[in-house]
């Protein structure tokens, strides 16, 4: 995802993904591998999307029919949380002690099956995304 001295961008936010998401940059940042920006000039563009909602894309794309949308791809964004699920990334959270706010969010039916199947059988999210990236290949 990323290379020595990338110039990675984030928006701050306060709810938990994002609140990680700057956290792991920071760590990476320290390290020298990389350096954060708030400014216009980046090499990357990172984002914090889980395996959660990654899933629920795929899926609604799917349903729509419009698969070809989920082909385009920006090289310039990058997903660091994309293999853990919003369970995972809120447990890091709390384990850190970081600072967030949790917001209600909307769900649609889609999404709402998604975690009802995921209760009965693990594995359901990321095997859509395991799934869609074999396609992808």
């Amino acid at each position: 995802m990323l290379k020595n001295c990338d110039v990675v961008f984030y928006k701050k936010k306060n709810d938990f993904r994002s609140v990680v998401l700057e956290n792991i940059l920071k760590i990476v940042a320290e390290k020298g591998r990389i350096k954060l920006t708030s400014g216009k000039k980046f090499d990357k563009l990172a984002i914090p999307l889980t395996t959660d909602l990654i899933s629920y894309k795929i899926f609604n794309e799917f349903v729509e029919g419009d698969i070809e949308n989920l082909k385009k791809k920006n090289k310039k964004i990058i997903t660091p949380l994309c293999l853990f699920l919003d369970k995972e990334v809120l447990l890091y959270a709390k384990l850190k002690k970081l600072k967030f706010k949790i917001h209600k969010e909307r769900k649609d039916k889609i999404s709402e099956f998604i975690d009802d199947l995921e209760k009965k059988h693990l594995e359901v999210k990321r095997g859509i995304v395991n799934g869609f990236l074999k396609l992808e290949n």
